[in-house]
């Protein structure tokens, strides 16, 4: 078994491990905020639309993709390094960009100084959901 293979076999482990105990606590929570005043099924319908556009726009192709690499190289990164690292067309790389963007999930910085580029990096909201979407598909894909 290669090293890698090892290492990813062990990083799911663990996610794992950490996730049974994340369901735990946001089950406990749910039923305390419950028990203190009861959710409307109105109210529940209303919360569980406000999340559908935050859903839609993660589930987009290239969306994870782009926040995991940002969070991945650990640094602000040119378009054309994520474009070459990513294998995807320009058009849908600006595109995309400009979306999680504009949903707080990247900062855009616009260099001046000859050359004249632009850094892309993840904001906090973007960091934060890569760190829990990461269990969310391990868990998704193992059960």
């Amino acid at each position: 078994m290669s090293e890698s293979i090892a290492m990813s076999m062990e990083l799911r482990r663990l996610v794992e491990a950490r996730i049974e105990n994340t369901v735990r606590v946001v089950e406990e929570t749910l039923n305390m905020i419950q028990e203190a005043r009861a959710i409307t099924p109105m109210e529940l319908k209303a919360d569980l639309k406000s999340l559908e556009r935050t859903f839609n726009i993660l589930s987009q192709k290239w969306s994870l993709e782009i926040l995991y690499t940002l969070f991945l190289t650990n640094r602000a990164a040119r378009f054309n390094e994520l474009k070459r690292v990513l294998e995807v067309n320009s058009r849908t790389l600006s595109d995309k960009l400009r979306i999680l963007h504009e949903h707080g999930y990247i900062e855009r910085k616009v260099n001046l100084d000859p050359p004249l580029h632009v850094d892309y990096s993840l904001s906090e909201k973007g960091r934060n959901t890569v760190l829990l979407a990461i269990p969310l598909l391990y868990y998704s894909r193992s059960t």
